[in-house]
């Protein structure tokens, strides 16, 4: 459990590391699109071969199929809550102009639990941790955090201010991955293949009504060349781990 946790806690820091950047540097909006488009690429890619794949051949179609299902409408029904709430995430951010920092962390909260716990299921039953889903995380933390730090200082937040909602995240993730492998744990080995595919669903969701929006709304053309890139770059890791 302890080992989930940090595991979850590591991916999330690439949230710090992205708003130090965010904070230290202009980086144009069109590269951190970009980079958003990325991630969501690299993602793509950990779903399909190191979830959804893995899933179909340890469990079958029924486990896969109502895992899909499970995880997209659960997310869907968190993001409807989450919403009416106040709380907008990357798509809605640029879509509504919403920037408030209450509204980021909530969104960057549902965002990312889903991903910490997959990470901390990866554990169950003495498997190692998901080196290309870790990586994949990673990369698409980076822009998030990177976007919305820029966001918060125009409003007039301080840097210690931003950095510790970042900060903040980060535990709040490290901690669901410990909790996914603790409450997930006790359904045993078995499970882990519909475990796997409501996460994909989950995260699928999620990059389809968030991630990959908000990239193309800023990153142009260029941003079904950066998927690939990600997406080729998640699954050639996949094949060297």
């Amino acid at each position: 459990m302890l080992e989930a946790g940090l595991w979850g806690l590591a991916a999330a820091s690439a949230l710090v590391v992205g708003a130090l950047v965010g904070l230290a540097a202009q980086v144009p909006r069109q590269a951190v699109a970009l980079a958003m488009a990325f991630g969501a690429g690299a993602l793509i890619s950990a779903l399909a071969f190191d979830l959804t794949q893995d899933a179909f051949a340890h469990g079958g179609t029924l486990p896969v199929a109502a895992g899909l299902a499970s995880g997209a409408l659960v997310f869907f029904a968190g993001d409807q809550v989450i919403h009416r709430r106040g709380g907008a995430r990357r798509g809605r951010r640029m879509k509504h102009g919403a920037t408030n920092g209450p509204a980021i962390v909530l969104g960057a909260m549902l965002d990312g639990i889903p991903e910490s716990v997959v990470l901390g299921s990866t554990l169950i039953g003495g498997a190692g941790i998901g080196v290309p889903f870790l990586a994949a995380v990673f990369m698409s933390n980076v822009p998030e955090a990177l976007s919305a730090a820029a966001d918060l200082r125009k409003e007039g937040h301080q840097p210690t201010w931003i950095i510790g909602l970042w900060a903040g995240v980060a535990l709040v993730s490290g901690l669901a991955a410990a909790l996914g492998y603790w409450l997930l744990g006790g359904m045993g080995s078995g499970a882990v293949p519909l475990i796997q595919a409501f996460a994909a669903g989950a995260i699928l969701t999620m990059l389809a009504d968030t991630m990959i929006p908000e990239a193309f709304a800023e990153g142009g053309d260029l941003t079904g060349l950066a998927t690939v890139f990600g997406f080729a770059t998640a699954f050639l890791l996949s094949t060297v781990s």
